[in-house]
């Protein structure tokens, strides 16, 4: 609605010069002054992107991937005029952007600065057909072709409004000494469960059901090392509703829970995916039946996202660090 608005008035002024340069008036030099960006897909769907102190948060206050907040900046920033659209174009370019173009707004200092129309790529995929609204210059007469200055290619697949696609990807970032316990439950192989937890300066692991009698602290050391930094791979874009109430209610091949020194418990629940091939073979040497590369898994808060084996094996494998071989009785804490 806000671009065909937006349309109906360019129309409307047609035939005016661009005496104060508004067509070309896209950068924004100072992109540290810069605290809100509210992005608007030509479905309706918004994402609004504040700032708090160093630190970017969608709407909700939820963390956002900063390379991703780096790439809208860099191209405020570097953003150029490249030329004109050619006359008998104008027409076309401007109902592309009324109709599938997408409304990035910038905010400098909690005041509107800027607003920007973009409306695909040209031809040759070298430039990108923009309008550009400032509140120094107002707004643009004609689209004009921008290009990112020192780069190749298109602007807007840098500016979209799924929020899914901007969310931070971190599931666990501790360091060794903030960890309390681990306990991982292999549902079906209960041979492989394990815990590991401190108890004032000193650790104790279970594995299967027993405690070890004779531990390597250095094996627990690089097994608490490998929390510092675990990510998931994607947010979910495959399953319905219908779909992931259903995987909730299915028992999950792994659950691992995470107790911190200060009190924090995180649980997430993981879940195989169906094999779409044969004679590949698990971790346990055994045919799979599931995709041994990623998983499903379920998020403290609720959210199902898709990880990767390679990521999550040094965190559920506790064979790797710890002989099972060593049992006794479980030690008094």
């Amino acid at each position: 609605m806000g671009l065909g608005i937006f349309t109906s008035q360019l129309f409307s002024k047609k035939g005016k010069s661009d005496e104060n340069l508004a067509a070309f008036n896209f950068e924004i030099q100072d992109t540290a002054s810069v605290n809100k960006i509210i992005i608007t897909e030509p479905n309706g769907m918004e994402m609004t992107l504040i700032r708090n102190g160093n630190q970017w948060t969608d709407g909700k206050g939820d963390c956002v991937q900063p390379v991703l907040i780096f790439n809208v900046l860099e191209a405020a920033h570097n953003v150029r005029f490249k030329g004109y659209v050619p006359e008998n174009s104008v027409k076309t370019v401007i109902n592309r952007i009324s109709t599938v173009g997408i409304k990035v707004q910038y905010f400098q200092n909690d005041s509107w600065s800027k607003t920007w129309y973009i409306g695909g790529s040209t031809s040759d995929h070298h430039g990108t057909y923009m309008l550009v609204e400032s509140e120094e210059a107002g707004k643009s007469d004609l689209p004009v072709i921008a290009e990112i200055k020192g780069m190749k290619g298109i602007i807007e697949p840098r500016f979209f409004a799924d929020a899914r696609k901007w969310q931070c990807s971190g599931v666990f970032a501790y360091q060794m000494d903030e960890i309390a316990e681990v306990n991982v439950k292999f549902n079906g192989r209960p041979d492989r469960s394990f815990e590991v937890r401190k108890i004032k300066n000193e650790y104790l692991v279970k594995y299967g059901g027993k405690y070890l009698t004779s531990l390597d602290t250095n094996m627990v050391y690089r097994y608490l090392l490998n929390y510092k930094r675990i990510n998931f791979e994607n947010p979910n874009f495959e399953l319905s509703d219908k779909q992931i109430d259903s995987l909730k209610k299915s028992k999950p091949f792994c659950e691992l829970k995470v107790r911190t020194t200060k009190g924090e418990k995180k649980q997430l629940r993981m879940f195989r995916i169906k094999a779409s091939g044969e004679g590949e073979v698990d971790d346990f040497g055994d045919k799979a039946t599931y995709d041994i590369n990623r998983f499903w898994c379920e998020l403290p808060d609720g959210q199902i996202v898709k990880c990767q084996y390679f990521v999550f094996n040094p965190l559920i494998m506790g064979h790797i660090y710890f002989n099972p071989n060593r049992y006794a009785n479980p030690p008094q804490s």
